[in-house]
């Protein structure tokens, strides 16, 4: 698969983006719909039309996609924040590298309930997860989750703005540590989920191990040591 330049990269990182936000249009309208039967049969046609459609060239599963930039980290369907992705929510993180720590803005849908009318704790995870990753790579400590601690302080309902904060908390070699917060935006002083967070910098040699079949760089998972 040939590399884009940067300005064939965002055009297709507009379509890729686009095409994102209609799928996820699609997937809430499919899990919420309640239509007659003769409905769900034409739109299961019309999905598989679509499916054929996309198909048609296909990038293997270990291939990083072309809109990607594997080196810093930005995953055009990431399943928090990726544009492109269909089950994404997608999370809007504003990054302060110099601070130590990101903000991420989200609305949870349908497609990731868990209990009736409250967001999956497997969702809540991720998105804490994210943040904790990300505000380590912000401040030049890129690395994966090596243990993640999460404490659930009250249920998380769809549907409604939250805010999730990383922040770094300290750093040593290849490992740093970090914590992060999720709240409802309308009620900033009550924690809903927190978690806490050991992220470990791959060496350059387990990184091109660990990442050969992509066959490219990936140095946002790498330590910078």
């Amino acid at each position: 698969m040939p590399e884009l330049t940067p300005e064939e990269r965002e055009v297709r990182r507009e379509a890729v983006g686009e095409l994102g936000a209609a799928l996820r249009e699609l997937v809430d309208a499919a899990v919420r719909t309640e239509v007659p039967l003769d409905r769900l049969a034409g739109a299961a046609s019309a999905a598989r039309e679509l499916t054929a459609l996309l198909s048609a060239d296909l990038r293997e599963v270990h291939e990083i996609a072309s809109v990607d930039d594997p080196d810093s980290g930005q995953r055009w369907y990431s399943p928090v924040y990726g544009p492109g992705s269909p089950v994404a929510p997608p999370m809007v993180v504003d990054d302060f590298p110099d601070e130590g720590r990101c903000v991420g803005h989200v609305t949870v849908a349908k497609s990731l309930e868990g209990p009736p009318g409250l967001v999956h704790g497997g969702v809540v995870a991720t998105l804490l997860d994210h943040v904790l990753a990300r505000s380590a790579r912000g401040a030049g400590h890129g690395g994966l989750t090596a243990t993640l601690t999460v404490t659930y302080r009250r249920p998380v309902h769809l549907g409604i703005p939250l805010v999730v904060t990383g922040r770094l908390v300290s750093a040593e070699g290849r490992r740093a540590t970090a914590t992060a917060r999720l709240v409802a935006a309308d009620d900033p002083g009550t924690t809903l989920a927190e978690g806490e967070a050991l992220l470990v910098a791959l060496r350059a040699e387990r990184a091109s191990e660990v990442f050969a079949r992509t066959g490219r760089n990936v140095g946002a998972w790498t330590s910078r040591s």
